[in-house]
């Protein structure tokens, strides 16, 4: 494809990439962009033009060697979330914004240390950048299969670095705050993981079942090479160490590089966002892995003896073909894998060097004079330069010294010089001795041993066998010869520099820190990250500052960077949170600390410290005060922990009083209606006794007939009386639990015949038919006795409910895993719904029956319900589909 061509592509990419950063900024799209994948996609911004081209190159000239950068990451993955959560805490509480605040700030606010970490990272990765534009710049000429030109005027990769500055200085600079979330660049980075990873698949395909006849048709034939075997074995004992030295080094890559703890940690919205990073992330990097063995080797196989460069394998395999689509799509996805690498880098490091080198070093003085729309928009135009200057530097890096090199040496390169961060940096997580002498040291004597066996001679040409200090070491001593340093010659350069460096740094971190004790700000610090969980919600208490400070001065200096509004709203949460008077005039430690970390977003940790140390006056502590006053801070934040913890005991505990109150009140009110319920209904029986008394006492010439009907209504009233007192009296046994049940197994379906048997002649008056199953054995446990009680009044309320003529009532025994369940249907009107929740309280009688005054005493179902839970049983009922209700028990089948 012609130049032209492939600009416009790439011009039209970049502009969706805009559209797509704008889209993401506005609130109305938050859903879209704040969310577990959003954050989890774009931390495959890991996976660069190294892991898109450099693989393929590795994999076709060293085999397998091009997985540690992979298994590192993964093996790190379970403890990775709760390291990773951790920092997260420690970040948020702290409005840290880089790894230099992050280190620099545990080591006691140190300015120095975090200069050079800083420096320490911008050696590391402005060539790791360069080799970003290296990539866009060499598959650009094979695209369009042009020879790069040696004027940068005519250089396409001029263009793509000042179109990725711009968009990472307006983008990345949109807030002053650099601890402000970037939803937009962020976003972006997170669909173009989508897409190279699309991209990759799309070419691993074609090459793997259109090329060739799928894996093992690629295998057969890359086998017959001499070297297949060698190459694709990790071999001996030397090669495992290599192995493992370089697995350590993607180790701690994954947490050190300034862009994977910028979208790890400063991007972070939610830290549940962590579960779904913990599997898609490891997935990513496996289907990104998936095709590189079968695109190497179908490259050697294609390329055989041909001198092409094994990092453009899947460029150069469709445009082999003539397939231009698929070599533009390929194209496409390892620019995406170089600019997202571009932007959030440069981003990172444009806010590490304003905060921790330009404003701290330069710019503090001018900042403190001038008010705050002044300072914003300075520090915004500082990062903005920084970003265009950075990214143009890597670019005129790669310009006159990374085209010498492949993609991966400079990457390995990047990854050693960023791990020697990894002692101070784990040591501030977990280790309370380490101090800001031992951090510095320790970094500054790592890197100058990668500047020894690494970046000199690499400067000097790694394959330069004629240079004495390669070949023969510093002042010809063998020893010191920067790839066999101290004899050591298994190991290959990488791996050996890696071990080296953190060797030295280590000790010398350790050794440091145990010899000088540091000041009383780093014993704090060490204490609120190690125990950032203690202390996460009181986090200003734990701060320990003594001296004397005025509120007013203090909100001075926020006023200068905030301004008014914003200061305000600060000073207000601080007083709410503490209770503060606000006619207070003194400022605390609290105020001091939550100040800090209102200025550390913008200015960095370490001018924020200098700038609040400049209004306040402080009093030197001790180390042994220290521990005391954070003995005793821990010692409240336990105490008011307790205090919360038994507070919210004694809310939990008035609610139960409350709800226990409202219970008792409707249950007196219950046993008012009970009492009131249970004289009406013996009132009723005793005044029919009484009336048919008195006529009978009162006429003596009743006819004989009449005196015989009224004798009876006497009978029958008092068998009524007798059954409502018993069941008064059943009742009340079963509620308090006196009435004991003696269960046993017996068939279910006996009883129930044997129920029926005395209610045929009422069933047959009415014209009911009964459908009842009896040609088996149900066994349960129950109580007989008890059980046809239940049955008894369930069908005789049946057959109070059925129609007149053309009554059906239904009774189905269904046998459901440890319990039988028992239903009694009939097809009269149903229950009315709003009956449900009241039908089995006493004295409750439906008005949805089939007669103008009900029948009955109203204890039936009530009784029916206490003797199936005394049983362990559930009774409910509901309306049939069609019509009439439906009252459904459940017995056990064996004893619970």
């Amino acid at each position: 494809m012609s130049s032209i061509g492939v600009i416009v592509i790439l011009l039209v990419y970049l502009a969706i990439l805009f559209f797509i950063a704008h889209w993401a900024e506005k609130k109305d799209n938050i859903r879209w962009t704040n969310n577990s994948y959003v954050y989890s996609l774009s931390l495959a911004v890991y996976c660069t033009a190294w892991t898109y081209y450099g693989s393929i190159g590795v994999a076709a000239k060293s085999g397998l060697n091009y997985l540690p950068i992979y298994v590192g990451p993964i093996i790190i993955i379970p403890a990775w979330i709760i390291i990773l959560r951790k920092i997260i805490r420690i970040s948020r509480l702290n409005n840290i914004s880089s790894i230099a605040d992050f280190i620099s700030l545990r080591y006691g606010n140190s300015r120095f240390l975090g200069a050079v970490v800083t420096l320490v990272s911008l050696a590391a990765i402005l060539p790791y950048i360069a080799l970003q534009l290296k990539a866009i710049s060499e598959t650009f000429h094979i695209v369009t299969k042009t020879h790069q030109n040696s004027l940068i005027i005519y250089d396409t990769t001029t263009y793509v670095a000042v179109a990725l500055a711009l968009f990472a200085s307006y983008y990345g600079t949109k807030y002053v705050d650099a601890s402000e979330k970037r939803k937009g660049v962020i976003t972006a980075v997170a669909l173009e993981s989508i897409l190279k990873l699309l991209f990759f698949v799309v070419i691993g395909i074609y090459v793997t079942y259109f090329v060739f006849d799928g894996f093992e048709d690629i295998y057969n034939q890359a086998s017959k090479f001499e070297y297949f075997e060698q190459r694709n074995s990790i071999g001996s004992t030397e090669n495992a160490m290599n192995w493992f030295f370089l697995c350590m080094t993607s180790l701690f890559a994954i947490f050190l590089l300034p862009r994977q703890f910028h979208t790890s940690i400063i991007e972070n919205n939610r830290e549940r966002h962590l579960k779904t990073a913990l599997w898609l992330f490891p997935l990513y990097l496996l289907v990104f892995n998936l095709f590189v063995f079968p695109i190497a080797w179908g490259g050697n196989v294609l390329f055989e003896n041909q001198d092409v460069n094994p990092d453009t394998y899947s460029l150069l395999i469709p445009q082999y073909f003539n397939n231009e689509l698929i070599t533009i799509i390929v194209f496409l996805g390892g620019f995406s894998a170089a600019i997202s690498m571009i932007v959030i880098s440069s981003i990172s490091l444009s806010t590490m060097l304003s905060n921790n080198v330009l404003i701290p070093y330069t710019f503090l003085g001018k900042l403190k004079e001038v008010d705050q729309s002044v300072n914003s928009k300075r520090i915004v135009n500082i990062r903005k330069v920084g970003i265009f200057v950075l990214i143009i530097l890597a670019y005129f890096i790669y310009r006159f010294f990374a085209l010498d090199y492949n993609l991966v040496s400079i990457g390995l390169v990047s990854f050693v010089i960023i791990s020697q961060l990894a002692p101070s940096f784990f040591g501030a997580l977990f280790w309370r001795r380490g101090s800001k002498l031992g951090a510095t040291g320790g970094i500054i004597i790592g890197f100058l041993v990668c500047v020894y066996t690494l970046l000199i001679p690499y400067a000097l040409g790694l394959t330069n066998n004629m240079n004495e200090f390669i070949s023969k070491g510093l002042f010809g001593i063998e020893l010191l010869k920067p790839f066999q340093l101290f004899g050591l010659d298994y190991l290959q350069p990488i791996p050996q520099a890696f071990f080296w460096s953190l060797l030295f740094n280590t000790l010398t971190y350790i050794s440091l820190s145990v010899s000088f004790k540091g000041n009383y700000r780093e014993r704090n610090y060490a204490e609120m990250y190690i125990d950032v969980d203690k202390y996460s919600n009181n986090h200003e208490n734990a701060y320990v500052w003594r001296g004397t400070a005025y509120r007013s001065d203090i909100e001075k200096v926020l006023v200068k960077f905030l301004g008014e509004e914003r200061t305000k709203r600060a000073m207000a949460i601080f007083n709410t949170k503490y209770n503060v008077d606000v006619s207070e005039e003194m400022a605390d430690a609290r105020l001091v600390k939550f100040a800090e970390n209102l200025l550390t977003g913008h200015i960095g940790t370490a001018s924020a410290k200098i700038l609040i140390s400049s209004v306040v006056k402080e009093e030197k502590i001790t180390l042994p005060e220290v521990l005391k006053i954070l003995e005793e801070s821990n010692e409240n934040i336990v105490l008011n922990k307790k205090l919360t913890d038994t507070s919210n005991e004694l809310k939990k505990i008035t609610s139960e009083l409350q709800i226990a109150n409202v219970s008792l009140v409707k249950k007196d009110k219950q046993k008012d209606d009970f009492l009131d319920t249970v004289t009406h209904e013996l009132r009723t029986p005793i005044t029919a006794i009484r009336a048919a008394s008195e006529i009978l006492y009162d006429d003596d010439e009743i006819p004989e007939e009449l005196k015989k009907q009224f004798l009876q209504n006497i009978i029958s009233e008092s068998d009524r009386l007798n059954r409502l007192i018993d069941k008064i009296l059943d009742l009340e046994k079963l509620e308090t639990g006196k009435q004991k049940i003696n269960p046993e197994i017996h068939n279910l379906v006996a009883v129930i015949e044997d129920t029926i048997e005395p209610l045929e002649q009422l069933i047959k008056k009415k014209n009911i038919t009964v459908h009842f199953n009896s040609n088996k054995i149900v066994n349960a446990y129950f109580d007989s006795d008890r059980i046809v009680q239940v049955v008894t009044n369930l069908i005789s309320n049946a057959i109070k409910f059925c129609p007149e003529n053309e009554g059906i009532i239904a009774i189905n025994l269904t046998d459901k895993e440890d319990f039988i369940h028992v239903s009694i249907l009939d097809n009269g009107k149903g229950i009315n719904p709003n009956d449900f929740d009241n039908i089995f309280d006493k004295f409750y009688q439906s008005d949805n029956q089939n007669i103008k005054k009900p029948i009955g005493s109203g204890l039936g179902l009530a009784i029916c319900k206490q003797i199936i839970d005394i049983h362990k049983g559930k009774i409910w009922a509901e309306n049939n589909i069609n019509s009439g209700a439906c009252f459904t028990f459940t017995l056990p089948k064996n004893k619970l």
